[in-house]
């Protein structure tokens, strides 16, 4: 099963992309984190670096679907987190019309639902 192409249409301000070649991109963003004071990425306080690191998380690699138990696993290269690289990440999901969901760990607890919708 390919998903085609989607486009994020809602979880919580953060973006995900998954591409019809069977890989993707995923990057979740905490909204509203401040700016860093000294304008500069790499001269961050350590407070400036933990609020970036705990409100973010990106991946990319590779997905594959199983139609008979609706999972999605993600085959994870490289993360933003690096104990992730190298892992697979399964996920169940539903597809209705052009929307596909899943659910994963939310960052502060509980669980968070993915949304994406098919682009045309």
């Amino acid at each position: 099963m390919e998903f085609g192409h989607y486009s994020r249409i809602r979880h919580s301000g953060k973006d995900s992309k998954e591409e019809r070649n069977g890989r993707y991109i995923l990057l979740t963003a905490r909204s509203g984190q401040p700016k860093f004071a000294s304008n500069n990425r790499m001269e961050g306080t350590p407070e400036e670096y933990k609020a970036v690191v705990q409100g973010m998380i990106a991946h990319f690699g590779r997905y594959t679907v199983n139609e008979m138990d609706k999972t999605i696993t993600f085959h994870i290269e490289i993360s933003s987190y690096p104990n992730w690289n190298g892992i697979e990440q399964k996920r169940p999901f539903t597809l209705t019309g052009d929307e596909l969901k899943w659910t994963t760990a939310g960052s502060s607890g509980g669980l968070a639902e993915v949304v994406l919708k098919r682009a045309r």
